[in-house]
């Protein structure tokens, strides 16, 4: 015996489902069509176009000199750690300020 069981065929229903695109947007979405990229219904705004390149120039930049600090910082104390692990005594600077009498 069969442990699935037989339906009428009345019961079964294919569904088709319609394509959502016409063929005007077919025709947009070409490999090679880039009209709906071109914004010539809208004009340009440059300053604001000049304002967002300067502040993501800016936060590149910071982003730039925060990993270069960072990393600065994490050598040094790899070094220091290093000299620590060694044994040896003074590794790390210590500032004393010069008092004039």
């Amino acid at each position: 015996m069969s442990d699935r069981q037989t339906l009428p065929e009345e019961s079964h229903r294919v569904v088709k489902f319609r394509h959502r695109r016409s063929d005007d947007m077919a025709a947009k979405n070409e490999p090679g069509n880039l009209s709906r990229y071109e914004g010539a219904d809208e004009p340009d705004d440059y300053r604001h176009r000049m304002i967002m390149n300067m502040v993501v120039f800016a936060l590149v930049a910071g982003l730039i000199g925060g990993a270069l600090w960072l990393a600065n910082t994490m050598a040094d104390m790899r070094k220091n750690q290093d000299c620590v692990l060694s044994g040896r005594v003074g590794c790390t600077p210590v500032d004393i300020p010069h008092q004039r009498y």
